[in-house]
């Protein structure tokens, strides 16, 4: 049998390492917010000849837009994330790529005030603390009839706040590598990933209460570690089935949905590793140390 439990400080090592190096990435590089959560615009630009995009991001430079993003879609069209263009500053900008690249059609156009960029970031916070919260809230109260149903609830949200951890702090360092940037996709794959993480924490919580009404004379670690590995199966099963999905998305959708998806993959795979590996032996050392 496995012994996941007698390994737990090794897991919290390993999360601690994890999480300590988002920290750093985040204190020295930080997230680059997109148009949704800043400001700027987000355009769609096709063009009726091949261009490529180094060429593209060239041009774009000697314009005066160095530190613009530029992402291919899956149309073969040309995402484009700009600062706030005032005045006639979009129809110049137009003219000289039309004129370093021929006639060209903006499909899509998407500007953000800084104003509704500050309202939209304050929203999302408060979406994230309110899912907190009521993730707290229930699954205490799924456990009112067991001891001290508080600490389950507790160790839910610690295991979430580990995934959250290391989805922004990975999410840092890729920032800072691709220069990709948080939107709302980010915030929206955030928050399916703290649904998704705490639905396989619960599964293990409901066996491992399943296992103390059945035997419960038994040790309590002893109990939590055949409970974590009777769900292993389902827990890793679940998971890759849902990560072949994401990796689909990923690779055939495009950039629309890039952020999501990649939010989805990395913290599908640290909600996995903190049900087994972090929540349910979170419940160990807290009844170690209460006795």
């Amino acid at each position: 049998m496995f012994d996941i439990v007698g390994k737990r400080f090794w897991f919290f090592l390993v999360s601690g390492v994890v999480i300590l190096i988002g920290i750093v990435s985040l204190a020295t590089f930080g997230l680059k917010a997109g148009i949704e959560l800043s400001s700027g615009l987000m355009m769609t630009v096709g063009f009726k000849q091949e261009v490529v995009q180094s060429e593209l991001k060239q041009e774009l430079a000697s314009l005066g837009y160095a530190n613009a993003i530029i992402q291919r879609t899956g149309e073969g069209d040309f995402l484009l994330r700009l600062p706030e263009l005032k005045g006639e500053a979009r129809a110049q900008l137009e003219a000289g790529l039309a004129a370093k690249f021929g006639a060209l059609e903006v499909k899509e156009f998407a500007e953000v005030s800084p104003l509704v960029a500050a309202e939209t970031t304050r929203n999302a916070a408060i979406a994230v603390a309110i899912a907190a919260i009521g993730i707290l809230l229930y699954i205490t109260w799924a456990f009112r009839k067991m001891p001290d149903p508080l600490r389950y609830g507790t160790c839910a949200i610690i295991a979430l706040a580990h995934d959250v951890l290391v989805v922004v702090g990975i999410f840092s360092i890729l920032g800072h590598i691709l220069g990709w940037e948080i939107n709302l996709m980010f915030i929206t794959g955030i928050l399916a990933v703290i649904g998704y993480s705490v639905n396989d924490t619960v599964i293990i919580f409901d066996r491992i209460r399943e296992n103390l009404l059945k035997a419960q004379d038994s040790d309590f670690e002893v109990v939590v570690n055949n409970s974590l590995v009777e769900t292993l199966g389902r827990s890793l099963n679940t998971s890759l089935t849902t990560l072949f999905v994401v990796v689909a998305l990923l690779l055939f959708v495009g950039a629309s949905i890039q952020n999501f998806a990649v939010v989805l993959l990395i913290g599908i795979t640290a909600g996995t590793y903190s049900s087994i590996c972090i929540a349910a032996p979170l419940l160990v050392v807290w009844e170690r140390r209460s006795k």
